[in-house]
């Protein structure tokens, strides 16, 4: 392959990749909330990078302005606490899927999808906190995460240590998504080591020290490094995150995101663009993998979420030749607190040649969150 040629593969990629952030521009519970109330993170939950167990703030907005309607007295709010020191929270996710496959029969399936328990407990409060995170099913129980978490003073920086998410652009709810395939970096593959977190005014800023063998046992004497940088306004954000994890026998492996949002009246959009630089399976190998959603607050408690994705796991050969895109039509109904139905169609265009590469997905979820 010529090098004119494979720059202008790069070229069109990144296009498509800036056209995803431009979209954002004009136009971490799941990160369309943030965007939509013009909240960080940290405002929700107790881990300051998004995801797992909701802070009593994340609980009261979970139970009085996510749901169609509270059931019960307006006193009746579940706080999470047991006592001045110990909290306790839960999700449970249990689906109903149809698969479609081209030129071959329809399989349908009922599954758990997970089931989660979080325990913080806070030895000091407002300043040391141990937390755990602990999917107890399907299956036997896998550990999530668990880390003791020092905050300063003033609350605009922080340590932690331990097994936790590492930080790298939207930790979105699907971790199908395609962004979040090609970067390796979700919340099934957790990792030890230790975060420094900065939080200030607009800033949001974290950087990772972990072992780069996502929980599972060293093997080499790399590590892998985890930063990113977000600038969180009321109705917009953006952000860079850079890993590169030096962990691999066989090489290193590199991946760089940019990720923004925007609140465009009751629509949040959020756009994310991964590239990944990998050593280890062949020299300089580039994969790249783009997200453009946009979230429809229909009325309270209703909420349409529309995906578009793309993803080429080999940019010198082309997507058109190893690519897919996928599209998501999912229904959000929060009825009540402590209850939300989810239901959608998800459609994956790849290889023309691989049937298995074109599927339809039809599903309809329950989740249950404390």
């Amino acid at each position: 392959m010529s090098r004119s040629a494979s720059s202008i593969r790069l070229l069109r990629h990144a296009a498509f990749a800036a056209l995803l952030l431009a979209a954002a521009l004009r136009s971490e519970a799941e990160p369309y909330i943030a965007v939509q109330t013009g909240l960080k993170c940290t405002q929700c939950h107790v881990n300051p990078t998004g995801g797992g167990m909701r802070n009593a703030y994340g609980d009261a907005f979970a139970q009085t302005l996510l749901p169609m309607e509270h059931l019960g007295s307006a006193s009746d709010v579940w706080t999470g606490s047991l006592d001045a020191f110990l909290g306790l929270g839960a999700d449970m996710r249990y689906d109903a899927t149809v698969n479609q496959v081209r030129d071959q029969p329809s399989m349908s399936e009922f599954q758990m999808e997970q089931t989660r328990v979080y325990l913080d407990a806070s030895v000091i409060p407002d300043r040391l906190l141990l937390y755990a995170d602990e999917q107890v099913a399907p299956g036997s129980a896998i550990n999530r995460e668990a880390y003791a978490l020092y905050w300063g003073a003033d609350h605009d920086w922080y340590v932690k240590a331990g097994q936790m998410y590492l930080p790298f652009g939207f930790r979105l709810q699907d971790q199908t998504a395609l962004v979040q395939q090609v970067s390796g970096i979700n919340m099934t593959t957790p990792d030890d080591g230790a975060e420094v977190g900065y939080l200030k005014g607009s800033w949001d800023a974290q950087l990772d020290v972990s072992n780069g063998t996502a929980g599972g046992p060293v093997v080499t004497d790399g590590k892998q490094y985890t930063g990113q940088v977000s600038f969180v306004q009321p109705l917009w954000r953006a952000g860079v995150a850079i890993d590169e994890n030096n962990a691999a026998a066989t090489g290193r492996r590199t991946a760089y995101g940019v990720f923004a949002g925007l609140k465009t009246g009751p629509v949040a959009w959020l756009a994310e663009t991964d590239l990944v630089v990998d050593h280890t399976v062949q020299p300089g190998n580039r994969s790249a993998a783009g997200l453009l959603e946009a979230d429809w607050l229909i009325t309270r408690g209703n909420n349409l979420k529309i995906t578009a994705e793309e993803e080429s796991p080999n940019l010198q050969v082309g997507v058109r030749r190893n690519g897919e895109v996928r599209w998501s039509a999912v229904y959000e109904l929060t009825p009540f607190q402590f209850l939300q139905l989810r239901a959608g169609l998800r459609y994956l265009d790849g290889i023309p040649q691989d049937a298995n590469e074109h599927v339809k997905q039809w599903f309809l979820e329950v989740h249950g969150f404390l």
